[in-house]
């Protein structure tokens, strides 16, 4: 039997999904969120299942990984994520299963807390997924669960795809579809109290394509179908009159929008249907001693934003036990169409407000740059020298925002430390 252990990178995702935002429940227009997907499996050889039958040993991988991830920024927001995962793989039969837990520890006195004169924030969210493949041949089939909950939100999903490969294996075709259903509370306060629910179905389309002998790619359309209110509890909403609002400078401060707003402050609210389309492509390729991989996605909604996120990342074989990779990532996006630096209501107050409004800055104009890199360390035995690992990750990522009150800028960092057994 063969024991080993593999990064998943989950505690940096979690920690990635929470820091593109101040609240943990605010909606990222950059990610699709991942609920279906396409798997590479491998069809046993015919010596493969005769030796199987015989139940002489046991063909199956058992793999696991141990992180930690921790991030900041300049507007005074940490997460702290520790995660673990686990993997066990039959590449005889085919089979696959996945499963993995996270906790991310927030703490938060953003600028946005501050001008709703609210004290330092704390939560914690506890994430759990389970995921499988069965591919014994040209045809496979996935599945997918999550669970997420926090004091004042809760979600869950399922998902399920098909792929099948054509021309000997060269080209992989796949769709799934999930849904997910999330109820949106406030702190302290029962569901059956207070509750909004979202609904949502993700339908994926892609295929993944061998090139060449050293060269894979791979071309994904996602369609996201939001219905729910996903307005904010807690954002509220400065007004001002059509004069004070042309002149309200981007950046604005606290000090600065609470001696020239209007006296109401409504809540944030949204539309509530949402449609998501986002097409991706991957290239990977092999060199001698190194592999990189780029990506290019390209996002539009009915809310009228449109994004570009182009990401790469190069992994050098530097020794035998030892590997580097420097990482870089570029986004930018329009705002959506309701979209105002500063709000303006005139008349009887609370008769003139607008339909939609919204002080989720990461749905304004914005850019940003992701530089970083990371190195693994294998420090196994002379005989299996990849059976132990330990893998450190680090980026700097800097947010421009183009037309908001309070910041123009935030820099954040991310950071994690990953342990693995086995052979990769």
């Amino acid at each position: 039997m063969l024991f080993a252990v593999s990064a998943s990178g989950c505690a940096r995702a979690g920690a990635l999904r929470i820091a593109s935002t101040t609240h943990l429940h605010s909606a990222d227009p950059q990610e699709n969120p991942p609920v279906v997907g396409s798997g590479d499996g491998v069809a046993p050889r015919p010596a493969q299942l005769e030796h199987a039958s015989t139940g002489l040993e046991d063909t199956s991988q058992k793999t696991a990984a141990l992180e930690t991830a921790a991030y900041t920024d300049t507007d005074r927001v940490t997460i702290v994520t520790p995660a673990i995962s686990g993997t066990i793989e039959n590449v005889v039969d085919g089979a696959t299963l996945q499963g993995s837990y996270l906790v991310d520890v927030v703490s938060a006195a953003s600028v946005d807390i501050i001008a709703t004169a609210s004290r330092r924030w704390h939560e914690v969210r506890h994430a759990g997924t389970l995921s499988g493949q069965y591919k014994p041949r040209d045809l496979g089939v996935g599945f997918s669960a999550s669970v997420s909950s926090e004091p004042d939100y809760f979600s869950y999903g399922a998902a399920g795809h098909l792929s099948y490969d054509l021309d000997e294996k060269n080209t992989s075709v796949f769709f799934g579809y999930g849904y997910g259903h999330d109820t949106i509370g406030r702190g302290g306060t029962a569901f059956t109290t207070f509750a909004r629910s979202l609904q949502r179905g993700s339908f994926l389309f892609g295929v993944d394509q061998v090139i060449g002998p050293s060269t894979l790619g791979s071309l994904t359309l996602g369609v996201i179908i939001e219905n729910g209110d996903q307005s904010k509890p807690y954002r509220y909403i400065p007004m001002f009159s059509p004069v004070e609002a042309a002149q309200a400078p981007a950046g604005a401060s606290v000090d600065y929008v609470n001696a020239h707003r209007l006296v109401e402050r409504p809540l944030e609210q949204l539309p509530l249907a949402r449609r998501r389309f986002a097409l991706a492509g991957t290239l990977a390729h092999r060199f001698e001693s190194s592999t990189l991989r780029a990506s290019e996605r390209g996002y539009t909604d009915n809310w009228g934003l449109s994004a570009s996120t182009t990401d790469a990342r190069w992994i050098f074989d530097v020794a035998s036990r030892l590997r580097l990779w420097p990482h870089v990532r570029f986004h930018a996006q329009t705002p959506v169409v309701f979209w105002q630096r500063a709000y303006t209501s005139v008349g009887q107050p609370g008769f003139s407000l607008p339909e939609f409004r919204t002080g989720d800055r990461e749905l304004g104009p914005l850019w940003a740059v992701t530089g970083g890199g990371g190195t693994k360390v294998f420090l196994g035995s002379a005989a299996h020298p990849r059976f132990f690992a330990i893998a450190f990750e680090a980026d700097v990522v800097y947010t421009s925002y183009l037309d908001d009150l309070f910041i123009t800028s935030r820099t954040g960092v991310l950071g994690s430390i990953t342990l693995e057994l086995g052979e990769p």
